[in-house]
């Protein structure tokens, strides 16, 4: 079994390693050594700001005379726009302009055409609003037929259509006999939601069709919950339910970044270009990357997803479902991707709104919806717009830091995770092998499964 290597030098900030599951559903990851435990830091998103103008804005003028948004290094919002009429009235509004040739009708008149052609695994496409293009990329997977078949669909579209090569592949960030278990494999629990009656675990649809059973350690005798509802592929995103419905503890909305410290969690947006995110995960914990792309379109080996975010965050096998954030605000759950975080990579989040509302759910430990909207998604905190544009990207954090407290089930829960005697190579081989088994009866037969394995021992799943 290939175990990661875990160190990893940010920014001169030493991350320290810890794995695991907080409170049935939050991830205990890395400790920050250079995040403040001042519990007073404001926990609303100064990118939202600034994502909120420039959404406003694009929706205002319209898909004719705009193409998109994103946070300049500054942290100001920038709007693409088509002409100079468009452009005053962005200046006016308080954001910056940048004139284009293509108009978001333009481009996603490109990604349908994308998507119209004949599918092929391997490939991805995202819209580049900074460039005003559409990036069409193909994994080492991908044949070289294939590759021109795609760059004459590409060269038929337009100029504006830029195809690229990347290494490695494509692929879900399921693995495996590693210490948290479903009976489709492993994965990292995302967010605690709930609606209203009982309590639930958010992760990605691709960990699991319905009724697989989760545990919370490597011997399959501590069961989690139970998968009952999934979207996969199409969507990325699944819901567990605790079992017997319980409710979840007073830590739910923290998710946990080691040292005894989390992140409390005060709500849910969209994401936007540009902006500073963070994803904890069970296998490669705390990392932070940008967003480079929105509703971008995946042809995983298993099937196409579309609608997700891209961003230059790392990822690893078992990180699968694993939440993204930033400045406190929920933000997806991890999908798919390439690379590691040794050399880097692209990966995918399934948007944590889009999963809320399709499920009928909200964030745990958040006011409860009014009636007749289930699914409406948690509002971030009121940021004003000048807040938003003083504060650049980079300088971001993953929210406020308070002391994380667990007593009763959620302790056993975690000091079972954490102990190193519980996650032994041979007790992860022994329950790996068992667990395979029974996954054998929903994704494929142990023949098509081995195969698998082998195409992908050496990329992610």
């Amino acid at each position: 079994m290939r175990h990661a290597r875990r160190r990893i030098v940010r920014r001169g900030a030493r991350l320290a390693a810890v794995g695991g599951l907080l409170c049935g559903g939050l991830m205990v990851t890395h400790a920050m050594a250079s995040e403040p435990s001042d519990t007073s830091r404001v926990t609303g998103s100064s990118a939202q700001a600034a994502a909120d103008t420039g959404s406003e804005l694009v929706s205002r003028l319209g898909t004719s005379r705009s193409a998109g948004s994103w946070i300049a290094s500054d942290g100001r919002p920038v709007v693409a726009v088509t002409d100079t009429a468009a452009a005053a009235e962005v200046k006016e509004a308080g954001a910056r302009a940048k004139v284009v040739r293509h108009s978001m009708s333009d481009l996603k008149s490109a990604t349908e055409s994308l998507s119209s052609a004949s599918r092929v695994a391997g490939t991805a496409w995202a819209v580049d609003y900074t460039r005003n293009e559409v990036v069409v990329q193909a994994d080492s997977t991908v044949s070289g037929s294939d590759w021109s078949r795609m760059t004459k669909v590409a060269d038929g579209i337009g100029d504006f259509v830029r195809m690229q090569r990347t290494q490695g592949t494509f692929t879900t960030r399921l693995n495996g006999a590693q210490p948290i278990f479903s009976t489709g494999g492993r994965c990292s629990a995302g967010f605690n939601v709930t609606n209203g009656q009982s309590e639930f675990i958010l992760t990605a649809g691709h960990c699991g069709p319905a009724g697989s059973v989760w545990f919370a350690d490597n011997q399959g005798s501590q069961q989690v919950g139970r998968t009952i509802t999934t979207a996969f592929p199409g969507s990325d995103f699944s819901l567990v339910q605790y079992d017997k419905g319980r409710q979840t503890t007073a830590g739910a909305n923290v998710v946990a970044i080691g040292g005894g410290n989390g992140v409390r969690i005060t709500g849910a947006a969209d994401p936007t270009v540009g902006q500073r995110v963070f994803r904890s995960g069970s296998t490669s914990g705390l990392h932070d990357g940008k967003v480079t792309a929105l509703n971008a379109t995946v042809n995983y080996p298993e099937g196409t997803v579309t609608g997700l975010v891209e961003t230059t965050v790392c990822a690893e096998p078992g990180d699968s479902g694993g939440p993204l954030f930033s400045e406190g605000i929920a933000l997806g759950v991890t999908s798919g991707g390439n690379g590691d975080c040794t050399t880097g990579g692209t990966t995918f989040f399934q948007p944590v709104t889009k999963a809320l509302t399709a499920l009928g759910v909200q964030l745990a430990g958040q006011p409860q919806a009014s009636a007749g909207s289930p699914g409406q998604a948690s509002p971030a905190p009121s940021v004003s717009a000048s807040q938003g544009a003083a504060v650049a990207p980079g300088s971001a954090a993953p929210g406020a830091v308070e002391p994380v407290g667990t007593t009763g089930d959620a302790e056993t829960l975690v000091s079972r995770l954490t102990n190193p005697r519980n996650i032994g190579p041979g007790m992860l081989v022994i329950a790996g092998s068992l667990i395979a088994l029974v996954a054998t009866r929903y994704i494929r037969t142990e023949q098509d499964r081995k195969a698998y394995r082998r195409q992908y021992a050496q990329s992610w799943g």
